[in-house]
């Protein structure tokens, strides 16, 4: 593997990892929001030990992902200086922000939240929680605003063979931000929920503290089945708008050579061959990549062999077709999760809704539990087809990652950061994997029996709900 193989290797892989860990972060503090609402709404002891309870998770992946995030960032100055020069200008306000508003937002009232139980009023430790979450998600907006503009380029002038941002609000009104945004948040409140879902249905296998998970349950299952049925709404909103801004991304996710019949039949599964550029063996139904693409069953769909003239007139000679197998199938595991998921919140929520606890038997329980990785395997594959798709682009038009890799760097340095890396991530990873499952297996007994044995005082105890900041 050369230099730029080995990049691209190690930056995938740190990319992965490090989306392993911010979903999470999203959706279980959104979550965590949600129950605590609800016991200040109801002033039920209940919501506020589901609060308790699952913020810890929320916690342990705070304090465990923060690490991925930094060293992700060191490879824009170690392996990919060219690409940190040319967009440097664009990406520096964005990021800039991210950092000293969004991150230090959820830093600072995440303490806040955990040391201001009984200590602030309900309805500012509330506030807390809610603040968290949102800075969460503020965060999101400016690294994904940061990524648009490497998917369509705004706002922007080239001076001395760099980008110089022109238009900061551009950034922000980015059309491939305003989709790309919701449906990645969608995917992060799902990853949470399913993860609170299939850990209540472990514990209802083993008929642990039912009452609790129960309502964890209900709860988190009826956001997992919104956030999913969003997840698919929002997806489908922005692969329309990716037929306009990067047609050859779309065409190589469906497969396509030539540019189809009008109406264009949905390729469900092929055979690719990349050297010849045909597909030996397809399954199509009929008409739907004109509704996918269009929202009506009529209207070709250009093929990658046309888009390839058309982008070598414009950006000259070159391969310009990404590696189609890779995008074609990403997308399937991506579209196959995300129904998986719709499914069984649509199942679950049914149940939870109706109380037919009776009705769910083990075979959904467990099959609950396994879904916890479902959110997981569709973000991955999402931003493999989201990146891959865009090959050879660093930023669409303007940069090839060809022209993006430091220069000076060597495969013995790559392959010793990428192993040290790796290692690290691993570690990082088994050690949030050890800390989920032994919070999950103590449950929520062991709080419980800790503020028996030592009760603080509750803000509500007081008559006429007055709180200890109050007083």
């Amino acid at each position: 593997m050369d230099v730029l193989d080995l990049a691209r290797l190690q930056f995938a892989l740190t990319t992965i990892f490090h989306f392993i860990f911010v979903p999470i972060s999203i959706g279980l503090s959104f979550l965590v929001a949600i129950m605590e609402t609800l016991y200040v709404v109801k002033k039920n002891e209940l919501y506020k030990r589901m609060a308790k309870f699952w913020g810890t998770f929320l916690l342990i992946n705070f304090a465990v992902g923060i690490v991925t995030g930094i060293l992700q960032e060191f490879q824009f100055g170690m392996n990919w200086s060219e690409f940190s020069r040319f967009v440097g200008d664009i990406f520096g306000a964005p990021l800039a922000i991210e950092a000293l508003l969004a991150f230090f937002l959820e830093s600072a009232f995440i303490g806040l939240w955990v040391f201001g139980w009984n200590r602030l009023s309900p309805k500012v430790h509330l506030a807390c929680i809610w603040l968290v979450s949102a800075g969460t998600m503020i965060s999101a907006l400016w690294i994904l605003a940061a990524n648009s503009f490497m998917q369509r380029p705004v706002g922007y002038t080239i001076n001395n063979g760099r980008a110089e941002m022109t238009d900061f609000m551009a950034l922000l009104t980015n059309g491939q931000l305003l989709w790309e945004f919701p449906h990645t948040i969608s995917a992060a409140i799902a990853t949470g929920a399913f993860l609170v879902a299939g850990i209540s249905a472990w514990s209802l296998l083993r008929k642990r503290e039912t009452e609790f998970f129960r309502s964890s349950f209900k709860l988190s299952i009826i956001v997992a089945l919104i956030a999913s049925v969003a997840i698919a709404e929002f997806g489908h909103k922005q692969a329309q708008y990716l037929m306009d801004t990067q047609p050859m991304k779309m065409a190589a996710s469906e497969g396509l050579w030539e540019t189809s019949g009008d109406p264009a039949p949905w390729t469900v599964f092929a055979i690719i061959d990349p050297e010849n550029r045909e597909n030996r063996f397809e399954i199509k139904i009929p008409y739907l990549l004109s509704f996918l693409s269009y929202s009506k069953f009529s209207g070709a769909v250009p093929g990658m062999n046309e888009l390839q003239a058309e982008y070598e007139k414009t950006y000259g000679p070159g391969d310009y077709i990404p590696p189609v197998r890779t995008t074609f199938w990403s997308f399937r595991i991506m579209v196959a999760c995300g129904t998986a998921m719709i499914l069984l919140g649509l199942y679950g929520s049914f149940l939870a809704l109706r109380k037919k606890w009776d009705k769910m038997g083990g075979w959904f329980l467990r099959a609950m539990v396994a879904a916890i990785f479902l959110p997981f395997v569709a973000n991955t594959a999402g931003w493999i087809m989201t990146e891959i798709g865009r090959q050879p682009w660093t930023v669409f038009g303007l940069l090839t990652v060809e022209d993006s890799v430091s220069p000076g760097v060597t495969a013995g340095e790559i392959w010793f950061s990428l192993i040290s890396f790796t290692t690290m991530y691993l570690i990082l990873l088994f050690v949030l994997i050890f800390l989920f499952i032994r919070t999950a297996r103590r449950g929520p007994e062991r709080e419980r029996e800790r503020e028996q044995q030592d009760p603080a005082f509750d803000p509500y105890a007081l008559e006429g709900g007055d709180s200890v900041a109050a007083q």
